[in-house]
């Protein structure tokens, strides 16, 4: 996780920014041999906490990654994957498990023989939808399974949580369903900020402009009102440059012209707002600048791939958006 850190200020953006809205919640309890296939939805963020071991988490390709008592790891865009007791074991889907309510989004799986609950396994697993906001394309430049294991020296706030999940994993606690749901969340965005301000890792490319003061500063600038105006030679002047040298630079690190970034940026939030936010399309095409209702759809539809009116029906569209 080494590497320069991006500008404060978008640090920022990309916090405020993030939501975790926790979909689905399961407390599992299960005797080995056993194997569990999670992920079979994409485009959903899992979360896994171990508060009873040993259990392998093993990726599509094989790998396999040892969890303790006290382990915590974030797959942010999911993906097929399990958790088994041995590594050679079949992963059997996790809706063929018998599910117990506990409360509000959270259930409980006991598979267990015997003395199951003194020396099976025990894990805490959530089924998250990871919003961004505006800084959803970092999601993709994000490692599949990320570890919180790697933040505890430098962030040595999380091991009281961790420990806290672990208790109230154990020991069923009045309430302690919901208060281990909340404890996926915090941790889930702590793993997704300690990735951020150590630097985000190998990603190159887009996360080059989180990295360059200079153009940070433009980026931030878009992202805080997408719905200006703005021309070539605004944003050059916030980057302190020439309009050449500017979309030079511009295009070499992003991939994209600065209009087409402003353009993608502003159908991403429209989609949020819409779908998620119920926003008036018409009211969406005004906030963000748009003259006529006709100007915006065609511009909508030529990035998301649909017309608005979908986005109504598919909140998920924009998560769905490249």
């Amino acid at each position: 996780m080494a590497g320069a850190r991006p500008p404060a200020d978008l640090v920022s953006e990309l916090l405020m920014g993030m939501r975790l809205f926790g979909l689905d919640y399961r407390r599992i309890q299960i005797s080995p041999p056993f194997g569990i296939r999670f992920g079979t939805v994409e485009g959903r963020a899992q979360f896994h906490f171990v508060a009873r071991g040993p259990v392998f988490l093993r990726e599509p390709d094989g790998t396999l990654h040892a969890m303790a008592a006290g382990d915590a790891v974030l797959l942010p865009r999911g993906g097929a994957h399990d958790l088994v007791s041995g590594p050679d074991l079949p992963g059997r889907d996790l809706a063929a498990f018998e599910t117990a309510p506990l409360c509000r989004n959270v259930g409980a799986i006991a598979a267990c023989d015997g003395d199951c609950p003194e020396t099976g396994a025990l894990v805490f697993s959530g089924c998250m939808e990871f919003d961004l906001g505006t800084m959803h394309a970092l999601v993709a430049l994000m490692p599949g399974v990320m570890f919180v294991g790697t933040l505890l020296d430098r962030y040595p706030e999380i091991l009281p949580m961790l420990e806290a999940m672990e208790r109230e994993a154990r020991s069923e606690r009045a309430g302690f369903a919901g208060i281990l749901a909340r404890l996926a969340d915090v941790i889930s965005a702590f793993i997704v900020r300690g990735w951020v301000e150590c630097g985000c890792g190998d990603a190159s490319g887009w996360v080059a402009a989180l990295r360059d003061p200079r153009l940070g500063r433009v980026i931030a600038a878009l992202h805080h009102d997408p719905g200006r105006d703005w021309t070539l030679s605004e944003l050059a002047a916030a980057m302190g440059s020439s309009r050449s040298v500017f979309a030079e630079r511009f295009l070499a690190v992003t991939g994209m012209t600065p209009l087409r970034y402003l353009t993608e940026l502003r159908m991403r939030l429209a989609a949020q707002w819409i779908g998620r936010d119920r926003m008036p399309i018409d009211a969406a095409a005004h906030r963000l600048g748009y003259g006529s209702q006709a100007a915006f759809s065609r511009a909508f539809k030529r990035v998301i791939g649909r017309p608005p009116g979908a986005a109504r029906s598919d909140p998920g569209a924009a998560r769905l958006m490249p």
